[in-house]
């Protein structure tokens, strides 16, 4: 497998997979598309012989230069079980890093168990505290959406890219 940044040309996959999730919003097809080239340096994309098969996109909060939002991450059906979002999601904080991210964040919906032990096991693994609040209680949304919970990781300890040229 192979993890990087996506291109446009990846949109109508990313699109394709959320829809076929089943539980994440899907957005217009135009949005991923736009995603794909707007947001690609904070965003990643996982490939089996060329065919997407997972992706995570994010973005860098306006307020907050320090803090990575994770907007989606979704894998194909023939991949789920794999690691494969772990594997995104460690490799886009790898990534985003050297940039002076020390946190990250994205919301989650009560009832998304796979996403909290997902989010759960990011923060343990990097040695990170998770905070966990109410950012969007059900009553705001103008349809039958849950509310989400907004899940805090963070700090994370030094890049090692950076830890490294500390050290000279």
């Amino acid at each position: 497998m192979e993890i990087d940044a996506p291109v446009v040309a990846d949109g109508p996959e990313l699109y394709r997979i959320t829809c076929d999730s089943g539980v994440l919003d899907v957005n217009s097809s135009y949005a991923y598309l736009l995603w794909c080239r707007d947001f690609a340096q904070t965003s990643a994309v996982a490939r089996i012989d060329g065919a997407v098969v997972g992706f995570v996109t994010g973005y860098i909060r306006p307020d907050a230069p320090d803090t990575l939002v994770v907007w989606q991450i979704a894998v194909d059906a023939s991949q789920r079980g794999g690691g494969v979002a772990s594997r995104l999601l460690g490799h886009l904080v790898d990534r985003v890093q050297p940039r002076g991210i020390r946190y990250l964040e994205t919301t989650i919906t009560p009832d998304n168990a796979a996403s909290i032990k997902l989010f759960t096991a990011l923060a343990r693994t990097r040695s990170a505290e998770l905070r966990r609040s109410e950012l969007f209680t059900a009553d705001l949304f103008p349809d039958a959406h849950l509310g989400e919970d907004l899940y805090r990781i963070g700090p994370f300890a030094a890049a090692p890219a950076v830890a490294a040229a500390t050290d000279r």
